[in-house]
């Protein structure tokens, strides 16, 4: 013996970054995602809206296997009314007639296409009516059903909502910190521009810039499109609010000693903008993310309630528009009902579902931006 100790093999080396002394840049990461998971089960509300929203992904995903087309919806009529040649007919019967037989279903002698929401099957397999239908054409029999047009809403609502403010996000996270950071002249000539944006109503400006666009390219472009061309003027409207924000966090982050102290090291604009700023305000931009998702179904419903031609096909099966058409005859029905001794329906269905189904998106985005706020601000784990 020597007195001299060996080295241990390289298999049984400790697992570390040699240079650096620490742990491997990937373990630091899984370990970061586990505290941020244990933090986020804590949150019940969190949970709940991660339930939620994997529930919607999953309809959404499951959708394209769904029978029938994911850009209109199938015309149903009732065979009370059997005229109609252009739509798929549905046994119905009203009162005080017998019911024809099973799967059959009653409804108004009035307004012949309000069919309550119902479990049984119809007899010509057309399925059944689990949130009842959407009429458009109450006393002529003719009909959608709300079920159908949910499921196939969810990717376009998602989809839709997903991209406008998610571009929308991101613009204004990458203008606002390089304002709220460079300030100066570059500050001043962003924010000018943030306030011409800002100085005109959104929904306007969405109206003209889709009125424009539909004008000039209109017959040119694709259903796809047309698509891009209503996210895009969305986008337009909504990046300005997100610079203003994120702008102010960054006014405050830049004079933090850590970013003073990365600046005395030597480190460009880009790698402070990129390690420091970003990361730092971030999270006002997460809550204020899971505020507008939740409200862009509801705008297009506002565009379509307005009879502003958006959709290549009506009804089209997002759930804002079918929330705008199926209230659109309701002064009919109020009307019918408050003459006495007339018979007449009010349809709730056709306005709680569509209108339950946003609510519940905007809120589980609500409720699991929250909690991952919580869970990733490094200010609120102490």
């Amino acid at each position: 013996m020597d007195g001299t100790t060996s080295s241990p093999p390289d298999s049984e080396a400790p697992k570390t970054d040699t240079a650096r002394g620490g742990p491997r840049p990937f373990n630091a990461r899984v370990d970061q995602f586990k505290r941020t998971w244990h933090l986020l089960r804590q949150n019940t509300l969190a949970m709940v809206g991660l339930g939620l929203l994997i529930f919607f992904v999953i309809v959404a995903l499951g959708s394209f296997a769904y029978p029938g087309p994911s850009d209109s919806m199938t015309l149903y009529c009732g065979t009370y009314l059997s005229t109609a040649t252009n739509c798929v007919h549905v046994c119905t019967y009203a009162a005080p007639e017998l019911s024809p037989g099973a799967g059959c279903y009653l409804v108004s002698s009035l307004e012949k296409s309000l069919v309550p929401p119902t479990v049984s099957v119809s007899p010509l397999s057309i399925g059944p009516l689990p949130m009842g239908s959407l009429a458009i054409q109450p006393a002529n029999g003719l009909f959608y059903n709300i079920a159908t047009g949910l499921i196939k809403g969810a990717p376009w609502s998602l989809g839709i909502s997903a991209a406008i403010v998610g571009s929308g996000a991101l613009i204004g996270l990458l203008l606002g910190s390089v304002s709220g950071y460079q300030g100066g002249s570059t500050d001043e000539v962003i924010m000018r521009l943030t306030d011409i944006f800002l100085s005109i109503p959104g929904l306007l400006l969405v109206l003209v810039v889709l009125a424009v666009l539909q004008t000039t390219i209109g017959s040119h472009v694709s259903f796809l499109g047309r698509v891009g061309v209503l996210i895009a003027a969305f986008v337009v409207t909504w990046w300005p609010f997100y610079t203003r924000i994120v702008r102010g966090q960054a006014l405050v982050v830049r004079e933090q000693k850590f970013v003073e102290a990365a600046r005395a090291g030597g480190a460009r604009a880009g790698r402070i903008l990129r390690k420091h700023i970003l990361p730092n305000v971030t999270y006002p931009v997460m809550v204020q993310f899971s505020l507008d998702v939740g409200t862009v179904p509801l705008l297009l419903g506002v565009i379509v309630f307005l009879g502003f031609p958006i959709w290549p096909t009506t009804p089209f099966p997002e759930w804002g528009t079918l929330s705008a058409i199926s209230v659109m005859d309701l002064e009919t029905f109020v009307v019918d009902c408050a003459y006495p001794g007339i018979s007449c329906i009010f349809p709730w269905w056709q306005i709680l579902f569509p209108g339950l189904t946003v609510f519940l998106f905007a809120i589980s985005v609500n409720f699991l931006a929250d909690g991952l706020r919580d869970a990733l601000d490094p200010r609120l784990r102490r």
